[in-house]
């Protein structure tokens, strides 16, 4: 198993393994649409943009991370 201190490394990793196949796919496919070479050409940009989207990952998820713990409570109020 992988050391709980390497968390926000895999977690990046895997973000942007599957948002970079994703998000790729999809502007792929609106730039060339659903044609033949629609797989080809998805598999190759898929490496440059997980290339860009993990250390992207790597830099703004700790910022998003304080932003999300601003505004979200931390104290729960009871309800009357």
């Amino acid at each position: 198993m992988i050391h709980p201190r390497y968390a926000p490394v895999v977690f990046a990793l895997f973000m942007a393994f599957f948002m970079s196949g994703i998000m790729s796919l999809v502007v792929t496919t609106i730039n060339i649409g659903f044609t033949d070479g629609l797989i080809i050409s998805w598999l190759n940009s898929w490496p440059l943009t997980f290339a860009i989207a993990f250390p992207v990952i790597m830099v703004v998820s700790p910022v998003v991370r304080r932003i999300v713990m601003r505004l979200v409570a931390t104290e729960v109020t009871a309800q009357r």
